[in-house]
């Protein structure tokens, strides 16, 4: 690895173990084995190493789990998909409950940083890529166009259930089948 992964990795460590809010540069840095200036060189701020570090570990825990739930619904009608990947996403959350309270912790941090929004904001476009690239790969009838609305849905109630999640502990929260039967109910209404 380079400095820019190691650092990375030693951002990601630090604030499993001490949180955003208590992590410094010196404590990445030390974590990563490399100089407190390779933060600057790298990434420009702590801010935006601790955001990149965030987004990457958790994209690709819980995006890879997610991309895996969806493979598993190939051949399944798009409502059973749907139940069945978002039933299988309260075990993802708890697979990765650490990381969800640092990105959580993290996120009032972004809401304050225009540098952290536009990174956040582009990464969106990957996230939805990918969500769109597994569905038509478990769905290959989805043309391009229908696979991304699906991603972007899947995504938006993914973020908002991580949060109740990780509120709740996965409490009173509505499972696949009440989900399908809303979403089937209004998808009706708007037939008519």
């Amino acid at each position: 690895m380079g400095n820019r992964e190691d650092l990375l990795a030693g951002a990601r460590k630090a604030i499993l173990e001490r949180g955003v809010a208590k992590t410094t540069a010196r404590d990445i840095a030390s974590a990563a084995g490399v100089s407190l200036a390779a933060i600057g060189y790298h990434f420009g701020s702590k801010e935006r190493l601790i955001t990149e570090a965030l987004t990457e570990a958790l994209g690709s825990d819980i995006g890879d789990s997610m991309e895996a739930l969806i493979g598993a619904t190939s051949g399944k009608p798009l409502l059973e998909a749907f139940a069945q990947m978002w039933d299988g996403m309260a075990e993802v959350f708890e697979n990765n409950r650490e990381g969800m309270l640092a990105s959580l912790e993290n996120l009032l941090r972004v809401t304050r940083s225009p540098e952290s929004q536009e990174f956040m904001t582009d990464s969106l476009t990957g996230a939805y890529a990918d969500i769109t690239r597994a569905l038509q790969e478990a769905h290959p009838e989805l043309d391009q166009d229908v696979a991304r609305a699906i991603a972007e849905l899947y995504f938006v109630l993914t973020q908002g259930l991580g949060v109740l999640w990780m509120i709740t502990r996965g409490k009173n929260l509505p499972d696949g089948a009440r989900l399908t039967e809303a979403i089937a109910v209004l998808a009706q209404d708007l037939r008519t």
